[in-house]
């Protein structure tokens, strides 16, 4: 492959959260019915030019992990949801998320969407991680990030943080 399409293009809704570490972005290559392998191909090719080390799925199903690691990037899956165990599934997800960022992979998380559920969680993510301050503080700071208000389900998530 040559010219501009070489290094691929960035996943759609892609937000970093902590520059040049931690990101953020809807499925590569799409959701559900708009799921078009080309693109997928295409964002793949652009996260490695990019220099990520590794995808992290909060999928229970296994889309994309095949084409990962087909196209060399290492992948992870940490199932998340809000309708079972979410303490236990944040605690997870968090313990993870340290474990990979100590040993400087440089991670894009993505579910199918870019949901208040992805957003609320890596809110909670920078409080439990110490980051960030508050929970406020935390709320806007990523609504400013993704460019949208957070809802309900992700506002949960980050109040929920200073339990774990």
């Amino acid at each position: 492959m040559r010219g501009r399409w070489a290094d691929g293009i960035p996943p759609r809704n892609f937000a970093w959260i902590i520059k040049d570490q931690l990101a953020i972005s809807e499925r590569p290559g799409g959701q559900s019915r708009n799921h078009r392998p080309v693109r997928r191909q295409e964002e793949i090719l652009w996260l490695r030019s990019q220099g990520f080390t590794r995808v992290v799925s909060l999928l229970a199903s296994p889309h994309n992990l095949r084409a990962y690691e087909q196209l060399g990037l290492a992948w992870s899956q940490v199932p998340f949801s809000v309708n079972t165990e979410v303490r236990t599934n944040l605690v997870d997800l968090y313990a993870q998320l340290r474990v990979l960022l100590e040993a400087d992979e440089h991670l894009l998380v993505h579910e199918e969407e870019l949901s208040d559920q992805l957003v609320g969680a890596m809110a909670g993510y920078l409080l439990w991680s110490k980051k960030l301050a508050s929970g406020a503080q935390a709320i806007s700071i990523l609504e400013q990030m993704v460019g949208r208000q957070m809802g309900s389900v992700g506002r949960e998530l980050v109040a929920l943080t200073p339990e774990l």
